[in-house]
């Protein structure tokens, strides 16, 4: 799968039914090595998704349940 296929999907907290973010205004880590994306980092926004708020939500890849056309899904406490 390409990041351009999985760009613009929202973020959604299966565990709490929260929303986290959008694909698309997040970082991403990758293992170096192997080229595989270790976890997303999400930040938190604030305005109207105008300004970053200090705090920042880690996903790990092994938290993500399943890949849909409109959303990802994740859980995590």
């Amino acid at each position: 799968m390409r990041y351009t296929e999985i760009s613009g999907k929202e973020i959604v907290n299966v565990s709490q039914g929260m929303r986290l973010g959008v694909l698309g205004q997040t970082d991403l880590e990758i293992d170096p090595r192997t080229g595989q994306i270790k976890a997303f980092i999400v930040p938190s926004y604030k305005w109207f998704g105008l300004k970053k708020e200090g705090d920042e939500v880690r996903i790990q890849w092994e938290s993500i349940k399943k890949i849909g056309e409109d959303m990802i899904m994740v859980e995590m406490e």
